[in-house]
């Protein structure tokens, strides 16, 4: 049986079309359709339910230690009230998960992780506290709270003028990767956190989901006159697309390496020891096979996910990860690995689309 969020019943009442995600039912467009639905985020603002996204506490003397050594990013340059965005290390070469990090002080920090992955991360982080002898008789609380949490992102250029309005939290004073606890419609201690998987700007609020409708409906009252819209999941790929975030299980997974997929900037080698630590600086002293790009087909088609990528000659040089036709400008764009002599700005590569070989440029 499928799971719920706080506002499923709300999504279908509004005609949205349904489907199975990481386990829940979640909407994954409206009438109004993805294409509109993009826009409406790139020069408006529109709501997501990701409710689905599970959340972790860490808690504990030895929390900055324990959650040094499960991730790759160092967490001891942010300072309390800050987020930072990092990844698990599985122990060979490859990523259970990227995430966000919450950092309350050095003995309160909050997970929050993907929705597919909540079971295998929550299993992760206990097998390493529970088995390792780094953390014999250390001070690590770990609750699982990702049932306890509905979370809406409301994002575009118009969100954060619309959120002001349901809460007397300055919200242009919480800098990007940035969060606070706050009254918001009435609801306190609602995490108004400054961050986002669509670029376009705006805020995720997490709340205690049985307060979730008051504050949908609350949202949906005063931005009547933002032109607030709902939008469902197939609008927030094409957003993360267009940016160029990755997505877990089709860009990263358990296969690929933080290097491979262009996330060396969040694998602090030198400044912490933490799992595969020693694999990725030898892996990053070598040179990675293979490497994450971004192109932009140069015919009009869909690069899909699976889809083979060649060079000139017809040579199967890697395969697409991501793609999607844009809303705005009709160009087909994805991503892919490839292997990394082909990795470069400018070289153009061939997605092979129905025995087809469509010329892409990366960018």
């Amino acid at each position: 049986m499928l799971k719920t969020t706080p506002f499923t019943e709300v999504h279908k009442a509004l005609g949205a079309k349904m489907a199975e995600f990481a386990g829940f039912e979640m909407p994954i467009q409206y009438p109004t359709g993805i294409n509109q639905e993009h826009m409406i985020v790139r020069e408006g603002v529109g709501v997501f339910d990701v409710s689905h996204m599970g959340e972790f506490w860490v808690k504990g003397e030895n929390a900055l230690d324990f959650l040094q050594y499960i991730t790759t990013n160092d967490l001891s340059v942010i300072a309390a009230g800050k987020a930072q965005y990092t990844c698990m290390p599985n122990g060979k070469g490859g990523i259970v998960d990227d995430l966000i990090i919450y950092k309350y002080s050095t003995t309160k920090y909050l997970m929050v992780v993907n929705a597919g992955n909540i079971d295998k991360d929550w299993a992760w982080v206990n097998k390493i506290k529970d088995e390792s002898l780094k953390f014999k008789d250390a001070d690590i609380r770990l609750e699982n709270a990702s049932d306890r949490y509905g979370q809406l992102a409301v994002q575009g250029p118009k969100a954060t003028e619309l959120l002001q309005l349901l809460t007397d939290a300055d919200l242009k004073s919480i800098d990007y990767y940035a969060f606070r606890e706050w009254s918001f419609a009435g609801v306190p201690g609602v995490i108004l956190s400054n961050t986002g998987y669509t670029g376009a700007g705006g805020f995720e609020l997490y709340f205690p989901a049985e307060k979730g409708k008051q504050i949908w409906d609350a949202l949906f009252e005063v931005g009547k006159s933002f032109g607030l819209a709902p939008i469902g999941l197939g609008a927030r790929d094409s957003l993360r697309l267009e940016k160029w975030y990755c997505l877990y299980g089709h860009d990263i997974d358990d296969t690929t390496s933080p290097l491979e997929a262009g996330l060396g900037w969040i694998t602090k080698l030198d400044a912490k020891d933490f799992i595969d630590r020693d694999y990725l600086k030898q892996q990053k002293a070598e040179g990675v096979k293979r490497k994450l790009v971004h192109f932009e087909c140069q015919e009009r088609a869909i690069p899909r996910n699976g889809y083979e990528i060649c060079n000139a000659a017809g040579e199967i040089i890697g395969n697409v990860t991501s793609g999607i036709m844009l809303p705005n400008t009709k160009v087909g764009i994805g991503m892919g690995y490839v292997q990394t002599p082909y990795a470069k700005k400018g070289e153009t590569i061939y997605i092979k689309i129905r025995e087809k070989l469509v010329p892409a440029k990366e960018v």
